[in-house]
């Protein structure tokens, strides 16, 4: 049996699935799929021909410990999830968020609040995107990606899998260490390799290239490739690889 509230708004021609729970002033746009076990939470904006698959939760409220370093208190807005949209099973998407048209989130994702994910972009299987991250448009985030909190992600970026970005130089301890959390910035066309590691506030510049596990610990400067632990300048990018010649 599902629960469907008699507030919100269902579009035409949606299929919805066993035991759906979608909550007070939902919206729900023509054409969508909603499938069993999903709960969209009060609010919750989805344009039409979105499909979203078994068990996902769509608009969930963070939660903070006692030690949390965010404090505020502060009500979300919903979530958003524009046209076309592909959620896969297990997704967890927390309000605060905005997802734009033709992109996909894979099965296991989580999507925390305050986040902007821009078009045709895809988030790997098991990928995190932490809070107040910003991530563009055509870009790939794959499988089991960790993108830490305050870091921005601009268009056509590649990340692959396993790859771990971090925020924090303090690693937990200090007073010093609040209000000089850092995420990373990943410029437009940059590329990550698998199971690499980029320290809090580097910057990967456009085109620049970072190669499989390798340790980021300096800004990698346009259209260059590094390396190794800790990473170092190998060569330029080849002109037939950047981007503009794509």
């Amino acid at each position: 049996m599902n629960y469907i509230s008699s507030k919100a708004i269902i579009g035409n021609n949606v299929q919805i699935g066993r035991f759906a729970i979608i909550e007070d002033d939902v919206v729900i746009g023509d054409n969508c799929i909603i499938a069993n076990n999903v709960v969209i939470k009060s609010g919750t904006k989805i344009a039409s021909n979105v499909r979203i698959d078994d068990n996902t939760v769509i608009g969930k409220e963070p939660m903070r410990s006692v030690n949390s370093i965010f404090k505020d208190e502060k009500k979300l807005p919903p979530a958003i999830i524009k046209d076309e949209c592909l959620i896969g099973a297990g997704v967890i998407i927390y309000a605060g968020c905005q997802i734009e048209n033709k992109t996909l989130i894979a099965d296991l994702a989580v999507v925390r609040e305050d986040v902007t994910i821009g078009e045709k972009t895809i988030i790997g299987k098991g990928a995190t995107i932490e809070n107040f991250c910003k991530v563009g448009s055509n870009c790939k985030i794959q499988t089991n990606v960790y993108l830490t909190a305050y870091s921005e992600v601009e268009d056509y970026v590649f990340i692959g899998p396993c790859t771990v970005t971090s925020n924090d130089n303090f690693a937990a301890r200090s007073k010093e260490r609040f209000g000089k959390f850092k995420g990373v910035t990943i410029k437009k066309g940059g590329r990550i390799g698998a199971g690499a590691t980029i320290l809090p506030g580097k910057i990967i510049e456009e085109d620049g290239f970072v190669a499989a596990g390798s340790v980021v610990t300096k800004d990698v400067e346009k259209e260059t490739i590094v390396a190794g632990n800790p990473a170092k300048a190998l060569r330029k990018v080849p002109e037939n690889q950047l981007l503009k010649n794509q």
